[in-house]
């Protein structure tokens, strides 16, 4: 009797590892994690190590094989996501150089802007890359590598991301996939391949770069060495997988060209697919090839969201849980009693590319209590969310009206009917998955074979829980606070770099 054919995807997160085990109907059996630290040796620099990555990594996948085989299964083919951006520098014999600089390390401000330059202007930037130069994307990294620590510069062979140095650890293949290497900034996201205008520009060798493939294909086999780290067969397929963003979409089933899915996680996201290339004109959403072969996807991304919220119940919330603040909460009527918050605590990206701009918390009176401060920042990061669909709207990629919405802000029934009322649409929200690694998963099914494509891959996986239509009472309040909002960073947006210089 043949084994139960079964299926894994690995997540390398800022925080740690998780691995989920599916079945041949795209069912999760089992999930494992580990976490891993993160260093931070100056403000604003973030970094890991790569070998940590790799040790979590193989410890997980050590647990979900003793899973499958307690299952009458086997592991038949792996997928793999992670966080996006980050830069993982080999030596010439594959040694990790320094650790990994992290997608939200900071420290390339003047690195984007020699980009720019070299580049002919962000237009001519945004007309080869789709996209403008972040502090968080790949390509300011390699350039500060090289303005910075020229003696490391100086071993450089070979670049990965944090997900792409796993599948080296696994199958001794340099690769990566479509979604992921469109975050690098060197990379033509129109033509699905490294860009030779932007390496050429960059005077960057091209030999520094891996091959890149289609997110479902087969990208490599598990080695020998591999196989006895992990428990996993040697030569088990590996495919190309996906960036935590469009690999958690696969997961949801955001696929369809004219979808719309809101995130609620450390960061805010507003992500909507698109049956062809077709960038926003000043850069202010980033474009980006979805883990879809033939499809690629607008998104809109505010830097702070969830998180924004854990710092309010960290800093401001004087030991109450999350529960008691989203209660206090609920009790203050809409507009919080006049109090606004903007969420910009560590810079914004849509749409206003900033790095300076910080959290603002205005209109406090003596009679502000705790429940005024906590649905004034639910709401701002609603207001943000809205800048992004906004942009999304008005580029054209989704005249949807309902939002499919999920992370771990989105377990708020409050903050979903905010966010609904905010920007005017019906909120639905998911049942929970296990994020990317589920989506990761399910695209290591289709290389295999047992889906025909993506989408059969995704059919029936919006399962919603619950949905929250925009309440019609609400709507004209919420319409002076988002004006209000907007006015606000407007005013403020030449104070903020001298508040940072300070």
């Amino acid at each position: 009797m043949s084994a139960r054919q079964l299926f894994t995807g690995v997540d390398v997160g800022t925080s740690g590892v998780k691995a989920v085990l599916i079945d041949s109907h795209g069912e999760v059996i089992a999930e494992a994690e580990a976490s891993y630290p993160l260093a931070t040796p100056r403000p604003g620099w973030t970094e890991q190590d790569p070998e940590d990555w790799w040790r979590r990594s193989a410890e997980v996948l050590g647990g979900i094989c003793g899973k499958a085989r307690e299952l009458g299964g086997e592991v038949a083919g792996v997928g793999l996501t992670g966080q996006m951006h980050s830069s993982v520098f080999l030596d010439a014999a594959d040694r990790v150089i320094r650790p990994a600089l992290l997608w939200n390390d900071t420290r390339t401000a003047a690195e984007c802007r020699e980009i720019e330059r070299r580049a002919g202007g962000v237009e001519r930037l945004v007309g080869l890359t789709a996209n403008l130069a972040l502090e968080g994307f790949t390509a300011p990294k390699l350039l500060w590598l090289r303005n910075h620590e020229p003696e490391h510069y100086a071993r450089l062979e070979h670049l990965l991301l944090a997900k792409d140095y796993l599948r080296f650890r696994l199958t001794g293949e340099r690769a990566t996939e479509v979604s992921d290497a469109s975050g690098t900034l060197l990379f033509d996201v129109a033509a699905r391949d490294w860009s030779r205008e932007m390496l050429e520009a960059l005077e960057l060798d091209p030999s520094l770069l891996p091959r890149c493939h289609e997110s479902p294909e087969v990208s490599g086999r598990l080695t020998a060495e591999a196989a006895a780290a992990t428990g996993l067969a040697e030569g088990t397929p590996v495919v190309g997988g996906g960036g935590d963003q469009a690999a958690g979409a696969v997961g949801n089933g955001v696929v369809r060209p004219g979808q719309l899915c809101l995130a609620l996680g450390t960061s805010g996201v507003a992500f909507a697919p698109l049956a062809e290339h077709k960038p926003e004109p000043e850069g202010r959403l980033h474009t980006f090839c979805h883990a879809v072969p033939g499809r690629w996807h607008a998104m809109g991304v505010m830097l702070s969201a969830a998180g924004a919220f854990q710092w309010f119940h960290d800093r401001l919330g004087a030991g109450a849980d999350f529960q008691t603040l989203d209660r206090e909460a609920a009790e203050i009527p809409a507009g919080a009693g006049g109090v606004m918050f903007l969420p910009y605590l560590v810079g914004e990206r849509t749409p206003h590319n900033d790095p300076h701009a910080r959290g603002v918390l205005t209109g406090l009176s003596l009679g502000t209590d705790r429940g005024a401060l906590a649905r004034a920042v639910l709401e701002g990061v609603a207001y943000g969310l809205r800048d992004c669909l906004e942009l999304i709207r008005a580029s054209g990629a989704t005249n949807e009206d309902r939002a499919l919405i999920s992370g771990g802000g989105a377990r708020s029934d409050l903050w979903c009917q905010i966010v609904a009322d905010v920007l005017g649409i019906a909120v639905a929200r998911l049942h929970e998955t296990p994020g990317p690694a589920y989506g990761a998963a399910l695209l290591a099914a289709v290389g295999l074979g047992r889906f025909a494509d993506v989408d059969a891959a995704c059919a029936g996986r919006d399962r919603v829980e619950r949905e929250f239509e925009p309440r019609a009472d609400q709507r004209e309040l919420y319409e002076q606070g988002y004006a209000r909002f907007r006015g606000l960073y407007s005013r403020l947006v030449d104070f903020f770099p001298e508040a940072v210089e300070r």
